[in-house]
C-alpha cells in the first residue's frame, strides 16, 4: 500500500485556479495575521500535507524518517512542527533536524547525520561507529561506508580518525584499516603502504604523506612503511 504522504505532488489532482488564489490569500493573512488567521486556514483542505521531502539523509532511510513524523494526510501544514522535530532527532543516526514548510502542502526535513568513522567487527558482522564511539544503526551491506575497519571502539582513533576525515580526506579514503598499538602510536594501513604516527600529529604534517610518496616513487623506490613519529623526519622502510 503506498504512503500518501509521500506520494509525488506530479500526481495529484490540480486544483482549480480559483482555489490556488483562495489558498495565496490565506496564506498571506496568516503571515501577517498568525493570531487569528493561522486556527482558520489550519483548517482548510489545500494545506493538509501531502508530501514529505526528506533531505541530507545518506544513511538513513526517508521511510524511516516519515515514520518517526507519526502523521498522516489530516495533519495541516500549518501545524507545529517543534514536536516534530523532537521526534526525528531521537533517531540514533540523527545528529539534527530543521523542518520547513513548503506551501500548499509539503514539508521539507532536512536532516544532518552521525557520520560513521570506522567499521569495527562484531559476531554479527561489521558495525560502523562515530568519532564519539558511538554506534550506529546503519547496515552496511545496504548503505555503502567507506571507512576503516578498527579492531574495537576505541574513542582515541576513533577522534582521530574523525579529525581526518574532516581535514585530510583524501588521505582518509586511502585508509583501509587503522590499529592503536600501546599508548602512543597509531597504525594506518594504507592500500599501497603502512604509516606509523603519534596520536597528536598535526594534520598539515601527515598531509606529507602523498608528497613522500611521490618523492621516493621518482627515484623508482617503493617503501613498505613510512614512520612520522619523529620530529621534523620521516623514516622510510623498504622490503
Amino acid at each position: 500500500m503506498t504512503d500518501p504522504i509521500a506520494r509525488d505532488e506530479s500526481t495529484a489532482p490540480r486544483r482549480p485556479r480559483w482555489g490556488r488564489r483562495i489558498a495565496a490569500v490565506a496564506i498571506l493573512l496568516a503571515l501577517v495575521s498568525p493570531w487569528w488567521a493561522r486556527p482558520l486556514v489550519r483548517r482548510m483542505d489545500f494545506f493538509l500535507v501531502r508530501r514529505v521531502e526528506v533531505r541530507g539523509a545518506r544513511y538513513t532511510p526517508p521511510v524511516e524518517i516519515r515514520k518517526r513524523l507519526g502523521i498522516d494526510t489530516t495533519f495541516s501544514i500549518w501545524n507545529a512542527l517543534d514536536s516534530l522535530e523532537a521526534r526525528v532527532s531521537r533517531h540514533p543516526q540523527v545528529s539534527g533536524v530543521r523542518i520547513s514548510r513548503r506551501f500548499p502542502s509539503t514539508l521539507v526535513v532536512t536532516v544532518e547525520e552521525r557520520q560513521p568513522v570506522a567499521l569495527v567487527p562484531t559476531r554479527n558482522g561489521l558495525q560502523a561507529y562515530d568519532a564519539s564511539g558511538r554506534a550506529l544503526p546503519l547496515d552496511p551491506s545496504r548503505a555503502p561506508v567507506d571507512v576503516p575497519v578498527v579492531p574495537r571502539a576505541d574513542t582515541t582513533l576513533l577522534r582521530f580518525l574523525a579529525q581526518l576525515q574532516a581535514v585530510q580526506l583524501d588521505l582518509f579514503a586511502r585508509v583501509s584499516e587503522a590499529r592503536r598499538v600501546g599508548r602512543d602510536e597509531l597504525v594506518l594501513d594504507l592500500v599501497s603502504v603502512t604509516v606509523r604516527l603519534r596520536p597528536d600529529i598535526g594534520m598539515e604534517r601527515l598531509a606529507q604523506v602523498s608528497s613522500v610518496e611521490a618523492e621516493l616513487a621518482q627515484r623508482r623506490l617503493r617503501p613498505r612503511e613510512l614512520d612520522f613519529r619523529f620530529r621534523d623526519q620521516v623514516i622510510a622502510r623498504f622490503p
